[in-house]
């Protein structure tokens, strides 16, 4: 018997003759004078040897749709990464009449002669930058940086000789008068710029490094299309909210600084208007884009600003310049300070620091949290802003505002127009005694008001008329020691929401509508805590608290607790004696003494609980004493 012929397990395969593999899906085949690129056995691209921009296409169209990387390419076609990318800039410019290009170097784009460059060398060593070599001369900026290189100039460029004591002002740059906008008064002179290229600051620089300079005065260039730029056309405004006055006023300077007070002050307000909201978002743009904007050859970085930030903080001076602030804006809208809003802000804290605990109405929570109480004019615009200490209520925090607001507007009437939360009519008992009119929400236990006391009152603002059904009326309070003015607007559903203001000479719709607007102040919150993160961290320093300050004791918080829970206990038992009562009444309980003998044991459970509300309330009100 013969032996079988078997086939070899493991064939020798060889791909067919000029082919190439790009990876594992992509691969080329090359015949005579024709090539074809395959994706997964389907043909991508076919051409003749000689088109190169069909060659140029394949190669793009490959690593555009995904299915090699730049390095996988180059090396099947025999080319460079740069090449691909080259052509991928070529085809999103010009589409594909861009990848026919010619070789060598390109048409009606101007050489560089030999000649030129000792003009070049005098150039550079007159300070210029390469961008401003490469403008005169017509050429690119690599062609210039090649054409130095040969000249023996390295990356690091000299400083330009400055001679500040022989050369004038005028003769290295001329006066900006757009600059006296920044000065710190009107007899100061504006800064000058020893530059005269706007993206190379190098002169201003060095007389910052040397103690010369306190502020890097903006230069500008010409250019077309800068990103951002549209904010400049707020200058005028921020100039006019005296922001650089004050702070020049309270702070000075900020010390030798290529980035000043006035230069990091600017970053800020024009951060805030490119909804930046922290300066870590600064990552995200540009230093020379955003630079451009401030008439500098780049921006302040993270760590620059927040430097700044922290010596503006360690002067300690932020009240005063809140303060100057407040006095300004009350000099330039003193007819919109008639109605004060007032209200607190609280923002979350989610850190590991032990903060007291409030109650956030947007999240129905008691959080650890911080409180600010804001003081905003008619507009709903802040006037100035305070922070409680340990989240104090609107109560406590009120009498202190009033004598900041009585500082800044002098003997002026004022009306307070703040929420419940500042209800308390000893509290308006002071502020009407120190000069303030008050508006605001009637809170607790009131007797309605029949319908026939109610009509309808209208009043005509901002262009539209608003009608209120109201009834006006005069109320008591405290015993009939203060006397005040309630006007209460009745809802479609018969809900009556009750006023209460000192103001007797406003008509009713007026005040109603006073009290209500008071949203555009909750608005104003709403608004800079969605657009300006008005709840995040400005750093993650602590600030020990007050020692001397008076907090509730631990012991006195456990005993109310207690007598609050044995209240509700009490009530319990007192509403089960009521309806065991009733029912056994009406059944076979006729009398009060059977009633008495049948549940003696809830008597006395009774009993004994107010005699344990009893001892709590006395245990209190010791630790008042």
């Amino acid at each position: 018997m013969g032996t079988a012929k078997t086939d070899d397990l493991f064939p020798e395969v060889q791909n067919p003759e000029g082919t190439r593999i790009i990876n594992e899906r992509c691969l080329i085949r090359t015949q005579a004078e024709h090539r074809v690129v395959l994706v997964s056995g389907i043909v991508l691209a076919q051409y003749e040897l000689s088109d190169q921009m069909a060659e140029a296409y394949a190669m793009v169209n490959l690593v555009e749709q995904g299915w090699a990387t730049q390095q996988d390419v180059a090396q099947a076609f025999h080319c460079s990464a740069r090449t691909i990318r080259r052509d991928q800039r070529r085809f999103e410019d010009g589409g594909l009449a861009a990848l026919g290009h010619l070789g060598g170097y390109p048409k009606g784009q101007q050489r560089l002669s030999a000649a030129r460059h000792g003009w070049i060398d005098r150039l550079k060593a007159q300070g210029h930058s390469n961008r401003e070599i490469a403008r005169r001369a017509g050429v690119s900026e690599m062609a210039i940086r090649k054409v130095l290189r040969r000249l023996g100039w390295k990356e690091s460029r000299p400083q330009p000789d400055l001679m500040l004591d022989l050369i004038p002002a005028e003769e290295v740059a001329p006066a900006n008068p757009n600059l006296s906008a920044f000065s710190s008064g009107a007899e100061a002179s504006p800064p000058i710029s020893r530059d005269t290229d706007p993206s190379d600051r190098c002169a201003d620089r060095l007389l910052a490094r040397l103690g010369l300079l306190d502020d890097a005065p903006p230069l500008f260039g010409s250019a077309t299309a800068v990103p951002r730029a549209g904010v400049l056309l707020a200058l005028p405004v921020l100039i006019a909210s005296g922001v650089f006055e004050c702070a020049q006023k309270i702070y000075g300077s900020l010390g030798p600084a290529f980035y000043g007070l006035r230069t990091s002050l600017l970053t800020l307000l024009l951060m805030a208007l490119w909804r930046i909201k922290r300066p870590e978002g600064l990552k995200e743009y540009s230093p020379q884009d955003l630079g451009r904007v401030l008439g500098l050859d780049r921006a302040p970085e993270v760590k620059t600003l927040r430097r700044k930030l922290a010596r503006l903080a360690a002067a300690g001076r932020a009240a005063q310049f809140g303060q100057a602030l407040a006095q300004q804006r009350v000099a330039l809208r003193g007819a919109a300070l008639g109605f004060l809003y007032t209200d607190g802000h609280v923002r979350v804290y989610h850190g590991r620091h032990t903060l007291p605990k409030t109650h956030v109405a947007r999240m129905r929570l008691s959080l650890p949290a911080t409180s600010d109480y804001w003081v905003n004019d008619s507009a709903g615009d802040p006037l100035f802003v305070v922070t409680a200490e340990a989240n104090a209520s609107l109560v406590k925090m009120l009498p202190g505002i009033l004598d900041q607001v009585r500082a800044l507007v002098g003997k002026r009437r004022v009306t307070v127009v703040f929420d419940r939360g500042g209800y308390s009519p000893k509290l308006f008992q002071q502020i009407l005694a120190i000069g303030f009119d008050l508006l605001t929400y009637r809170k607790g236990r009131y007797p309605r008001i029949l319908r026939k006391h109610f009509r309808a009152c209208r009043t005509r603002r901002d262009g539209r008329t608003l009608t209120y059904v109201l009834a006006d009326q005069e109320v008591r309070l405290l015993k009939g020691k203060l006397r005040l003015r309630q006007v209460t607007r009745r809802m479609d559903n018969g809900h009556q929401t009750p006023i209460l203001t000192s103001r007797r000479d406003l008509p009713a719709a007026q005040v109603a509508y006073r009290m209500f607007d008071r949203w555009r102040q909750e608005n104003f919150f709403k608004y800079l805590r969605e657009e300006y993160a008005l709840d995040a961290l400005v750093e993650y320093a602590a600030v020990p608290d007050d020692p001397t300050r008076e907090v509730p004791s631990p012991a006195w918080a456990a005993l109310d607790t207690q007598l609050r829970q044995a209240h509700a206990h009490l009530d319990r038992l007192q509403a089960e004696y009521g309806l065991e009562a009733l029912t056994n009444l009406e059944d076979q309980r006729r009398t009060m003494r059977g009633f008495k003998t049948a549940q003696g044991k809830l008597g006395q459970k009774i009993w004994s609980v107010w005699q344990r509300v009893l001892q709590l309330e006395k245990r209190r009100a010791a630790w008042n004493d």
